[in-house]
């Protein structure tokens, strides 16, 4: 790895920490929003650097569909055990059985959408004044609109016209009664940065990233793992090919790609000559051109 590029991620781990640290200092309530994908993993060993001998101050928030990949909840339990670190689940499930949200039905069913309601409801029980996540500006038109301290109101809605200047590294935290932030420390950085990250920190990450064998079926373009309630429609089939995921979260909607990556190496090589964006093969960001700035504004992560 080239010197400048080494210098480049210690500027950007620097800059992380220095957002957690404020963080801890500005909010009560924090709690860091935790899917096992691999930029939320990157945020919690960047945590664990920043409070380093302590323990992390706030706890892990994981909002479960009921439909992840069983490789992502066997990792995230592995992780956690890791870091001494403490994680609270809520189950989009309860939400489905409280009436607070309706199950979609169809092939294109998802419970993606879901979550903003059951996270939005931990944020109120739990009293969350500030949740922490992994988005970066580089993977979707929407979250390139988000500051490192992102503005909700009292209904957990982001408005992107009514966000606050960044200047000088000068983060402002104050809000009313029943308002939060979502703090986005990866904002500056991108996923071939994620990628060097974890090579150079060699930080472990749950299989599904590295190339493996696996039941999919083909739909729209997109590579879709075969699971008990995934429906497929008429004139689709499953077959074995070689896969793996880019990015990671309910089954319903993450899409894989044919590769033989089976090394960090060889996955930077692959992500960086190609013309895919991350999020290319997630299918609730192609319901509609403006699909997640929608789920953004209603209090999507």
């Amino acid at each position: 790895m080239f010197s400048y590029r080494l210098d480049h991620l210690r500027e950007l781990e620097s800059e992380s920490i220095y957002v957690l640290r404020e963080v801890a200092a500005q909010f009560e309530r924090p709690a860091l929003l935790f899917s096992g994908g691999k930029d939320s993993i990157v945020v919690s060993y960047l945590a664990m650097k920043a409070f380093y001998p302590a323990r992390v101050p706030f706890p892990l928030l994981h909002i479960d569909t009921g439909h992840n990949f069983s490789e992502t909840i066997e990792f995230r339990d592995h992780w956690v055990q890791k870091l001494g670190m403490n994680l609270i689940v809520r189950n989009v499930q309860d939400s489905i059985d409280k009436g607070r949200v309706k199950e979609e039905k169809g092939i294109y069913a998802s419970r993606n959408a879901l979550q903003t309601v059951t996270l939005l409801d931990s944020i109120t029980e739990l009293k969350i004044d500030a949740a922490i996540g992994g988005a970066r500006r580089d993977e979707e038109k929407a979250r390139a609109k988000e500051r490192f301290f992102s503005h909700r109101d009292e209904f957990g809605q982001w408005d992107p016209k009514n966000q606050r200047p960044e200047l000088w590294n000068l983060y402002n935290g104050r809000k009313q009664q029943g308002e939060h932030f979502r703090i986005f420390p990866l904002s500056n950085w991108t996923e071939l940065d994620v990628w060097h990250y974890v090579q150079k920190e060699k930080i472990e990450l749950p299989s599904l990233y590295f190339s493996h064998k696996r039941n999919v079926f083909e739909r729209s373009g997109n590579l879709y793992a075969l699971a008990e309630f995934m429906k497929m429609a008429p004139g689709e089939s499953a077959s074995e090919k070689i896969v793996r995921f880019r990015t990671i979260g309910d089954i319903t909607c993450t899409g894989a790609v044919e590769s033989t990556a089976t090394s960090l190496e060889e996955i930077i090589a692959e992500i960086a000559t190609s013309r895919l964006t991350e999020r290319g093969t997630r299918i609730d960001d192609q319901r509609s051109e403006s699909a997640m700035e929608d789920r953004k504004k209603q209090g999507y992560f």
